[in-house]
C-alpha cells in the first residue's frame, strides 16, 4: 500500500520476480504447477515461511497521534489505552500449533448474545491479505500464494497459485477471482465431481487476448519513461476487486494507477482507465451505476457507467469526493446502497450519503494508526487498522454513528475483514459473524451483536458506554470504557 504524497511506502518483501520473455507471452508460465488440495481432517500446522514485515519511519501507518481520541473522557482528561497482545504472546500460544483454536465456549443456557472472540484460524505460512465469505465457506489469501478454504472453522480445501501473493478474493457465478501481487487475476472453479477440488480455468488477461493485442502498436501505452506495455494487462500489483450489481462486470484496481473493467462471461478486458496520480488502493462498484476509487494520492473519485449500445459500456469521471494529504486505503458501500465509507492512513473513516447527493456525512475517529480495511452489515460498520484493533460502529436513522465496541486480539495490523449474516436475532438485535485477517498470520472469528452496551444511545457530544473486547491467552475478557459518540 502506498502514500506518495507524504513520501510513505509500506514494503512487502515478497516482491515480484523479474519478468521474462515467457511471462510476456504466457499469462502464467507456471500455471501447470498450480494445484488444488483437500483435507479429510485438520492437519498439523506447516512450518512457518520466513517473510519479513518491514516498518519504516516513512510508513503510511504513521498517522498523526495528536488527533483527539473518541475514547477520551473529558472530565478526567485521560485517554483509554488499547491493550494489544505482544508478538511473543503468540509464539508460545497453542494457536501456533493448530489451525483452529476456540476461545469462547458456547454459553450453557444456549444464549449467544455476547460480542466477543469465538476462535482463531492460524496457519504459519504468511501474512493474511484477503478474505471472502461465501455461504458456509471462508476463503483466505496470504503471501504464501495459497488460497485456503475453511468450512465450520475447519480446513476444508485449498488451491495454490505458483506466483503472486493473494491480495484480493471475490466470487461471482460459481467462479472465484483472485487478484495477485504479480498484476494478474486468476479464475478458479469448484470441480463438479469433488467440492474439495478447485481448478484454475483462466487468467486475466487471457493468453489469446494478450498475444492478439501485442501485435497492434495502438494497444500499447506508456507505463513509465521509455517503457510501454499492452493496455489490457496490469503492470503492478492488483490491490482490489469488485463486481457490478448485476455481476456481469469485474473491476480491478492496481498500483499501476489504473482500474480495468472485465466482462465476467468471457474474461474480456473492456476498458482501462488511468484513474489517479498514484496507486489505486481500493475500488467498489456502488449504486446508480457509479464506481468509486480510492488512491494513495489522497483522493476518492466517482466514475459514472454509461451504456454505449450493443452491450457496450464506458466509464466517465464524475467528481472527486475527497482530496487530502493522507492515502485512501479502503472503500465500502453499505448493504442498503445509501452510504459510502472510506478509510485512510490518518486513522479516519469518512462517509457520504447517497440521499443527499453524495454530500459529506461526517468522520469516524476510532483509530490511532491507518485504517486498512472496511466492511459493513446491516447498520453496522467495521474498521480494521494498523493499530491491530477493529472498531464496530452502529449507524442510527439520523446517520449518527456510535462506536459499540472495539475488538482486540490481533498481534499485528488488521488487513482484511469479511462479515457473515447468520440471520439470527438476540433480544431484537441482529447478530453477525466477523472474520478478520491480520499480518500476524491469523484469522480471528468474532460474534458481534448490534446492540448498544449498557448505556442507551445518546446524541453527539454526550458520553455513552462502550465495550472493548480483548483476547488474552486463549480467553475472552471485556473491559468497559467511557467513550464519545461519533457522528456526522
Amino acid at each position: 500500500m502506498r502514500n506518495s504524497m507524504t513520501g510513505n511506502m509500506f514494503k512487502e518483501t515478497n516482491v515480484v520476480r523479474k519478468q521474462t520473455f515467457a511471462d510476456m507471452l504466457e499469462s502464467d508460465p507456471n500455471d501447470q504447477q498450480e494445484f488444488s488440495f483437500g483435507f479429510t481432517k485438520t492437519p498439523e500446522s506447516s512450518p512457518a515461511h520466513h517473510h519479513r514485515l518491514t516498518w519504516e519511519n516513512n510508513s503510511p501507518y504513521n498517522a498523526p497521534w495528536d488527533q483527539s481520541s473518541p475514547f477520551s473522557t473529558a472530565s478526567s482528561g485521560q485517554t483509554s489505552a488499547f491493550p494489544t497482545p505482544s508478538r511473543d504472546q503468540y509464539s508460545s500460544s497453542p494457536l501456533s500449533k493448530s489451525p483452529w483454536s476456540s476461545h469462547a465456549p458456547p454459553p450453557s443456557n444456549g444464549s449467544c448474545s455476547y460480542t466477543g472472540l469465538i476462535g482463531s484460524l492460524v496457519r504459519e505460512e504468511g501474512h493474511i491479505y484477503s478474505l471472502f465469505a461465501s455461504g458456509d465457506l471462508l476463503y483466505t489469501g496470504s503471501d504464501s500464494k495459497n488460497i485456503r478454504v475453511w468450512k465450520n472453522q475447519k480446513e476444508f480445501s485449498g488451491f495454490k497459485s505458483n506466483s503472486g501473493l493473494v491480495k484480493a478474493i471475490i466470487i461471482a457465478g460459481g467462479r472465484i477471482f483472485t487478484g495477485h501481487q504479480d498484476g494478474k487475476i486468476r479464475v478458479w472453479k469448484v470441480s463438479g465431481k469433488n467440492p474439495n477440488i478447485h481448478k484454475r480455468i483462466g487468467t486475466l488477461p487471457t493468453v489469446k487476448a494478450y498475444i492478439k493485442s501485442s501485435f497492434n502498436p495502438k494497444n500499447y501505452v506508456e507505463i513509465r519513461r521509455h517503457r510501454n506495455a499492452v493496455w489490457i494487462k496490469h503492470f503492478d500489483a492488483i490491490s482490489s476487486l469488485s463486481l457490478s450489481d448485476d455481476k456481469t462486470l469485474l473491476y480491478s484496481a492496481s498500483w499501476d494507477k489504473t482500474f480495468k473493467v472485465w466482462r465476467v462471461s468471457d474474461f474480456k478486458c473492456l476498458e482501462s482507465i488511468k484513474a489517479h496520480d498514484d496507486a489505486v488502493n481500493s475500488i467498489i462498484a456502488g449504486f446508480d451505476g457509479l464506481v468509486f476509487t480510492g488512491s494513495a494520492d489522497g483522493t476518492v473519485k466517482v466514475w459514472r457507467r454509461e451504456s454505449q449500445g450493443k452491450g457496450r459500456t464506458k466509464h466517465f469521471f464524475s467528481q472527486t469526493l475527497l482530496k487530502q494529504e493522507y492515502a485512501i486505503t479502503a472503500l465500502v458501500v453499505d448493504p442498503s446502497a445509501i452510504f459510502l465509507y472510506s478509510g485512510s492512513s490518518d486513522g479516519l473513516v469518512n462517509f457520504w450519503e447517497r440521499d443527499k447527493f453524495l454530500s459529506h456525512g461526517g468522520v469516524l475517529r476510532g483509530h490511532k494508526l491507518a485504517v486498512l480495511c472496511l466492511a459493513t452489515a446491516g447498520n453496522l460498520v467495521f474498521s480494521g487498522s494498523a493499530d491491530a484493533n477493529i472498531c464496530v460502529w452502529k449507524r442510527d436513522q439520523e446517520s449518527d454513528h456510535i462506536c459499540l465496541s472495539v475488538l482486540i486480539g490481533h498481534g499485528g495490523p488488521v488487513k482484511c475483514l469479511a462479515v457473515e449474516d447468520k440471520g439470527a436475532y438476540v433480544g431484537g438485535n441482529r447478530q453477525y459473524i466477523v472474520y478478520s485477517g491480520s499480518l500476524d498470520k491469523s484469522v480471528k472469528i468474532w460474534r458481534v451483536t448490534a446492540q448498544v452496551a449498557a448505556a442507551v444511545e445518546t446524541k453527539p457530544q454526550h458520553h455513552s458506554q462502550m465495550e472493548i473486547f480483548s483476547s488474552d491467552n486463549g480467553e475472552s475478557r471485556m473491559k468497559n470504557y467511557k467513550g464519545w459518540n461519533v457522528s456526522g
